[in-house]
């Protein structure tokens, strides 16, 4: 009687722990699909770089949930001390209002550089004239004193046809809409309004496709991904007409329209959410070879180091003061993070 108990006992056992790892990996699995979002706006110059790496994350990470968006830098970091996203994509860094803003919601945030960029002017491929364009004219086209007055291609230089001037730029809630004016103009904001403003990029540049009288800016990707449909005018700041191009970035040469970009993480998010922490750093990661398939200039290998560091030691702040640093370089950057 004992001899054949004992197989069938061995056998509800068996099945029994087979129940029971079923149950638990069962469970397992219903809390990695629960996982919370990782939501991710802001600037649209950023969002091709952090799109394709959360594309590639969720790949690699099925269970894993990315929610990718741009309202702009403005409009991101916004939503960033609201405490309605965790991460936010900036084309500038972040402001002071913007910090106080933050430190009144409690929000902590951990600034990690991810790239640089050569903010680009363009026209159309048909536009024959303007093979180069000093910051002065630029200041010219683009002052708040032009509204309504500088609407032709003849009054920014003479000798150009006297043609019309249409232009298409970034809205104001945009990072690159905040850095041109204060690099170009001299004051961050001051700008006419009397042009096709979007925080979409590609409105942009199909503005510019679909008109040879047309002249706007954006960051180098959106040039990059419309190859033969725009044309890049080279930018003099007084030492001779300069292309938008990774090695004149990487040269330091591409003045005063270089900038780095960023992305924004909550701190407290990273702290509780694991699965925020590990998108990070699989960010990070990847950030190099994304960074130039997307048409930016990748950081030196040092610059992603010092990112993966803050982020592991979760140091919290921003090494720009509230503002914008103009005809910063690579290697200035680096220096800044490296004391951070």
């Amino acid at each position: 009687m004992k001899v054949t108990e004992k197989p069938q006992v061995f056998r509800l056992g068996t099945f029994a722990l087979i129940v029971g790892v079923a149950a638990l990996l069962n469970s397992c699995s219903q809390v990695q699909s629960q996982q919370k979002p990782i939501k991710i706006d802001g600037s649209s110059t950023v969002y091709p770089i952090t799109n394709a790496i959360a594309k590639n994350y969720q790949t690699t990470n099925p269970n894993a949930k990315v929610e990718t968006a741009f309202s702009g830098t403005t409009g991101g970091l916004r939503k960033f001390c609201a405490k309605e996203i965790d991460i936010a994509d900036a084309s500038r860094p972040i402001n002071a209002q913007e910090m106080q803003t933050c430190n009144q919601a409690g929000v902590r945030f951990i600034e990690l550089p991810v790239a640089f960029d050569a903010l680009t002017i363009v026209v159309n491929p048909q536009n024959t004239w303007a093979k180069d364009i000093t910051v002065a004219e630029l200041k010219r086209i683009w002052e708040p004193a032009a509204e309504g007055k500088i609407t032709n291609w003849n009054q920014v230089r003479p000798g150009w046809p006297d043609r019309p001037l249409n232009l298409f730029g970034p809205g104001k809630d945009s990072g690159t809409f905040d850095y041109f004016t204060e690099a170009v103009v001299g004051k961050v904001d001051a700008s006419r309004n009397d042009y096709t403003a979007s925080e979409d990029d590609e409105v942009i540049a199909k503005g510019v496709i679909a008109d040879p009288n047309a002249l706007g800016y954006f960051g180098l990707a959106y040039y990059e991904d419309n190859p033969g449909k725009l044309k890049a005018v080279p930018v003099n700041s007084g030492k001779g007409a300069i292309a938008p191009s990774l090695k004149n970035v990487e040269a330091s040469q591409y003045q005063p329209l270089a900038r780095p970009l960023f992305i924004y993480v909550n701190a407290k998010s990273a702290q509780d959410n694991p699965a925020l922490r590990d998108f990070v750093k699989f960010y990070i990661k990847n950030a190099p070879e994304t960074v130039k398939a997307v048409g930016y200039v990748p950081l030196p290998e040092e610059g992603y180091h010092l990112a993966d560091v803050h982020f592991n030691r979760a140091k919290v702040g921003t090494v720009f003061d509230g503002k914008a640093q103009l005809d910063l370089t690579l290697a200035e950057l680096l220096r800044k993070q490296a004391k951070f």
